[in-house]
This record gives C-alpha cells, structure tokens and sequence, in this order.
C-alpha cells in the first residue's frame, strides 16, 4: 500500500513538474526520491533514511554536487546487478567512507545498495541495482532504496546494448 502511495504521489508530481528529477519528501511516507537517468530512459529511486541515514544523507549529497554526472555503469552482471558510481573511473577523488548500516532490507529485484570492498565499513560513492534476488548480500550489504518506476530501464542495462552513462538529479534540478 505504501509504495502504492508513493507512485501516485509520484505521478502528481512529475505531472505537476513536468518530469523534472526528485530528493525530496514525499507526504506521508518517511521516504524520499532521486531520479536517475541513463541512456536507456529515467529511473526512480525511492530511499529509506530510517533503514541507513548516512547513506541516503551521502548519495542525495554527491546529486546535489553533480558528483555522478557523466558517469557510467561500470559493472553490469546479467542476472545479479549493475553497479556505478566510482568517481576514480572518471577523475573525481573521494576521501570518505560509510560506516556499514545493515538492516532489514532483502537484495530483492530493484533494490539499492552501497557497494563497497570486503571491509563492511568501506562504502563510499558506488551503489549497485538488483537485477534478481541475491539472498547471500541479506545482512552483509547497506541496502538504501529500491527502484519504484523505471524497471523496464534497469531491464534494459542488463541487456547491455549502451553504454549506460548515468546522471542523478535532485528534484530541483532544471
């Protein structure tokens, strides 16, 4: 019922915006949403501030800064994820990491999550999207948000047939 709110409090605004991209409050939930946009169309991304504060405060951060402009999906596994997000592919420095905020989130297709190295601890600005279901990341990854409109699009990464640059806007963004 709740994501069922969402989308139609999602679709007011797009039509009252005119399709311009999200990070902002939606009434009534505790959620909140960025648009992402890559060479296959838009994806809507709802966030979860009350299942991993840092990381939801640290991605809608770097969209402000314009941080994932011009980036790419640099790993994309048919079947499991499409991962984006490393500044260093692209020359732009990070110097912090996102303590691990494991929760009650299932790696469940659509849902976002902070990729990091085997240090639980070691997040920072790459996230990755579920393709499928990946019980075995439960508990072990900080899963943050999960796509609510544009899973067609996230289909069409998996296919591979573009190269996927990504852009994430926050809902002020012209």
């Amino acid at each position: 019922m709740k994501r069922l709110f969402a989308s139609l409090i999602l679709s007011m605004i797009l039509t009252v915006t005119g399709g311009t991209a999200m990070a902002e409050v939606i009434t009534g939930t505790d959620e909140e949403m960025i648009k992402l946009e890559t060479d296959n169309g838009e994806i809507y991304i709802e966030l979860y501030p009350h299942k991993a504060p840092n990381h939801v405060a640290a991605i809608k951060d770097r969209v402000r800064e314009g941080f994932y402009d011009g980036m790419y999906f640099h790993r994309v596994i048919p079947g499991f994820m499409a991962q984006g997000g490393d500044g260093a592919l692209v020359g732009k420095s990070v110097d912090y990491t996102i303590a691990a905020e494991f929760n009650d989130i299932k790696h469940e297709r659509g849902v976002l999550s902070a990729a990091r190295t085997s240090d639980p601890n070691s997040a920072s600005t790459q996230f990755f999207i579920m393709f499928e279901a990946a019980p075995h990341l439960d508990g072990q990854y900080s899963a943050y948000g999960r796509v609510i409109d544009g899973m067609e699009v996230v289909d069409q990464i998996q296919k591979g047939d573009k190269m996927n640059r990504l852009t994430l806007l926050p809902r002020d963004s012209k």
